[in-house]
């Protein structure tokens, strides 16, 4: 979507926002099933992040645009000293993932959605998971499941005034605001940098717990790309730009813990941490192979954020639970619709 004019009203700007966050959907799928169903349930949540045309049958209820990726994670051993979890010894181990808009409209053009993400499932030896869905931004939008919900809501009113008054009413709303009028574009989901946002729990060997939030730093160094001129490399340059970029040679991300002093807010994925908090690169995710989604190793899995090895936990923060409830329904939802699910004779999406 273009960048906002300079001249543009405040009002101006808070529309083109409802439109990223919500028609766009750009976020992640939060919902809360154990919030009391007069306030909120995966259904009601999931059915606020249809565009107004509808769900696109057979696809995830948000960052439905997305491709497959295989790879390692090759861990260093120093994430050791924060957690027990197998995946932070010595060693490498097999990676799965997803690059994807946060978009509910599987065709919608890439120029088009100001969030991007990553779905990442590492495996380890002693059969455990971890699971994880991070996007681009540095701080999440809203600071609860159910401001989410208003969120949506608000944004596709047809009321003028209704992302106004959520606005007035969520002033926490600002700092994503900014982020999405401001930061630049880059060209590739390979110079993009992805954010957990939401806060968790690392216990070592010893016991001792760690709240910590994490990133996948590029290797690849951003270039900013203004969003006209992405506008002119077509629908699916992303695709095009990633599937190009491993098949010349393995792109990879620096995973790197930051580690919460006390006092820090862990429950809050609106608030950043002050930058000089205590950060760990525990290893790096090694990309090798491009893959069309629809036969790809990711079709099937569920980002669920809160499959977790021995030796991480979910922490106060209520947004993964949250996820995880709405997760589970967008997967109901579109494997029971797996017959509409777009194919052609070979079964790549045409």
């Amino acid at each position: 979507m273009p960048q906002r004019s300079p001249g543009r009203s405040a009002l101006g700007s808070l529309v083109l926002i409802a439109a990223i966050v919500g028609a766009g959907g750009a976020a992640f799928a939060y919902t809360a099933g154990w919030f009391s169903p007069q306030r909120l349930t995966p259904d009601k949540l999931v059915a606020a992040l249809a565009p107004p045309g509808g769900a696109a049958p057979g696809h995830r209820r948000n960052h439905a645009k997305g491709i497959c990726f295989t790879g390692v994670f090759d861990s260093n051993g120093a994430g050791a000293e924060l957690s027990k979890a197998q995946v932070f010894a010595k060693g490498q181990y097999p990676a799965l993932g997803r690059l994807n808009l946060a978009t509910p409209n599987p065709n919608a053009a890439d120029a088009t959605v100001r969030v991007r993400g990553i779905g990442l499932q590492i495996s380890t030896p002693d059969g455990q998971e971890w699971r994880s869905a991070m996007i681009d931004p540095p701080v999440f939008a809203v600071a609860t499941p159910q401001a989410f919900y208003e969120l949506l809501t608000a944004s596709g009113s047809k009321d003028p005034e209704a992302m106004k008054s959520f606005a007035a009413a969520h002033p926490e709303f600002g700092a994503f605001v900014a982020w999405a009028q401001s930061a630049p574009w880059t060209g590739s989901f390979a110079e993009d940098r992805f954010n957990s946002l939401n806060s968790f729990v690392f216990t070592d060997a010893a016991g001792a717990d760690h709240t910590v939030r994490w990133s996948l730093l590029p290797a690849a160094q951003p270039v900013a790309v203004a969003p006209d001129e992405l506008a002119k490399r077509g629908p699916d340059f992303l695709d095009q730009d990633i599937t190009q970029r491993v098949a010349a040679g393995p792109q990879r991300w620096t995973l790197a813990v930051t580690v919460a002093n006390p006092g820090d807010p862990t429950a809050d994925p609106t608030k950043a941490w002050p930058a000089d908090r205590r950060t760990v690169e525990v290893g790096t995710l090694v990309v090798q192979k491009i893959e069309t989604e629809p036969d790809g190793p990711c079709r099937d899995i569920n980002f669920d954020p809160t499959v977790l090895p021995d030796g991480i936990r979910t922490s106060d923060d209520p947004f993964p639970a949250a996820r995880s409830a709405a997760y589970a329904k967008s997967y109901d939802l579109r494997t029971a619709e797996d017959q509409a699910y777009p194919r052609t004779e070979t079964g790549a999406k045409p």
